[in-house]
C-alpha cells in the first residue's frame, strides 16, 4: 500500500480570516472568479475553478481518516501524547502530515468550526454547496459553525430564500471583501461591484438568517478619494447592518496594479493618519443597532478600536482622540513601533527606556517629508499581506 492510499491528503488552500485561526479548512473553490482587483495579486495565474462535490466528499473522507487518528492522541486535560504522536506521522509523508496536524490543532480547539475555501466560494451553485455542508454535518455533527467567503456581485444574485437552505444546510457566516461602499473607489480599485449590488447582497444574507462580516479597507483610495471610501463604507453599512465590520488597513504591494497607479502618479498614499480620519469618518457615519466593529488583524494601526457600534462608538471614538492629541512626532513613533508589532496601544510607548525613545525619535526625524513617511509606512505593512 502506498502513502497516497494509506493516508489520502486533502486540498488546504491559501488564506482564511484570522478569526479562523483554529478552523478545518475545506477547499470548495479554486481562486477567486474575478481576479481584477489592483490591490490584490493572491490568485494572479490561478485559473478559477469550483471541485466537483465527488471530491469534495473525498476530501471530507479523508479529513475523517485523520481524525480518527488524531482523537486518540488528545489526551483529558488538551495535551496531545507526543510519544504516540511521533509513532503515528512516522509514516506519512509531508504533505499527509500537513492534514494530520491541520485536523489536530481543529480538534484540539473544539473541532467545531470550519471554513470553506477559497476566494468566492458562493459562486458554487447552491444545490451542490448543500449538498456538501450535510455531508460534512453528517461526518461531524459536533459543527455548530461554518464560514465561508463571497464576493459582493456573486452574493447579490442569490436570493434571501436560496440563503435560508444554506443556513438549513448549515453555512453560519459569510466573510465579503468590501474594501469600499463607494463607487468612486469601488471603480478606481476595479473591484467589480458596485454599492447597490453590495446592500442587495448584506440584505438578502441578513434575511435569510446567516452572519454577515463585512471588510473595511481604510486608505485604498489614496487621499483623492479618502472621504469617499470612508462616506460611502458608512452609508452600505448603515443600510445592510452587517454582524461583523473588520478593519484591513491598505498596504499597496508590488506587483499590484494599485502600485502600478501609485508609481504612475495617479494614487497618492494615504499617511496613517489619514487611515485613521477615514475610520473616524465611519465610526460618526454609520448608524447600526448590533453591528461589531472588529480590528483583528495586526495590520491595523490601532487595535484596539473595537466594540459594538452603538454602544461603543464613544469609547472607539475616544481612542482616535487619544491617538491625534499625540504630537506630530509622537504619532511618527507611535506609527513605527506598530509597524514593528511592538505596541498596541498609544498607552505602550510608556514601556519605552529613555535611550532608547531618543534612539527612535531620531530614526522618525530623519524622514523629512510626510510623502517619505508615508510610502515608509507602506513598505513595512506589506510584510504582513
Amino acid at each position: 500500500m502506498n502513502n497516497e492510499e494509506q493516508h489520502p491528503t486533502f486540498r488546504i488552500g491559501p488564506i482564511r480570516p484570522p478569526s479562523e485561526a483554529n478552523s478545518l479548512l475545506l477547499q470548495v473553490t479554486q481562486g477567486c472568479t474575478w481576479n481584477k482587483c489592483k490591490f490584490c495579486e493572491l490568485y494572479r495565474g490561478t485559473k478559477f475553478q469550483a471541485f466537483s462535490v465527488e471530491s469534495i466528499k473525498r476530501d471530507i473522507d479523508a479529513i475523517e481518516h485523520y481524525a480518527n487518528l488524531a482523537k486518540p492522541l488528545i489526551q483529558s486535560d488538551g495535551s496531545v501524547d507526543r510519544v504516540t504522536l511521533s509513532h503515528v506521522i512516522a509514516s506519512m509523508n509531508s504533505e499527509a502530515q500537513q492534514c494530520f496536524y491541520l485536523v489536530l490543532n481543529w480538534l484540539m480547539h473544539g473541532g467545531e468550526h470550519v471554513f470553506l475555501q477559497d476566494g468566492n466560494t458562493l459562486a458554487l451553485r447552491n444545490g451542490r454547496l448543500t449538498d456538501v455542508l450535510q455531508y460534512l454535518k453528517e461526518k461531524f455533527p459536533k459543527i455548530n459553525r461554518i464560514t465561508s467567503y463571497g464576493r459582493a456581485e456573486s452574493l447579490a444574485r442569490i436570493s434571501a430564500e436560496e440563503y435560508v437552505q444554506l443556513r438549513e444546510a448549515g453555512l453560519t457566516r459569510i466573510h465579503s471583501g468590501f474594501e469600499s461602499g463607494s463607487d468612486e473607489v469601488l471603480a478606481f480599485i476595479n473591484k467589480g461591484v458596485t454599492a447597490e449590488e453590495e446592500i442587495r447582497a448584506g440584505r438578502n444574507i441578513k434575511a435569510g438568517g446567516i452572519e454577515f462580516s463585512v471588510y473595511f479597507m481604510p486608505g485604498v483610495g489614496g487621499k483623492a478619494l479618502s472621504e469617499q471610501n470612508a462616506l460611502g463604507t458608512a452609508r452600505v453599512i448603515s443600510e445592510i447592518e452587517p454582524d461583523f465590520v473588520r478593519m484591513r488597513t491598505v498596504a499597496i504591494k508590488p506587483n499590484t496594479d494599485l502600485y502600478t497607479e501609485f508609481l504612475n502618479g495617479n494614487l497618492e498614499l494615504c499617511s496613517d493618519d489619514d487611515k485613521v480620519r477615514e475610520i473616524q469618518l465611519l465610526l460618526e457615519h454609520a448608524h447600526c443597532e448590533n453591528t461589531i466593529v472588529a480590528s483583528d488583524h495586526i495590520i491595523n494601526l490601532l487595535p484596539n478600536i473595537q466594540g459594538r457600534l452603538k454602544e461603543d462608538k464613544e469609547k472607539m471614538l475616544g481612542i482616535i482622540d487619544e491617538y491625534f492629541s499625540l504630537s506630530d512626532l509622537d504619532r511618527r513613533l507611535y506609527q513605527l513601533l506598530r509597524r514593528h508589532n511592538a505596541v498596541e496601544t498609544v498607552a505602550d510607548m510608556k514601556k519605552l527606556n529613555v535611550l532608547e525613545r531618543r534612539r527612535l525619535e531620531q530614526m522618525c526625524k530623519s524622514v523629512k517629508t510626510e510623502k517619505a513617511w508615508a510610502e515608509q509606512m507602506n513598505e513595512l505593512l506589506t510584510r504582513y499581506v
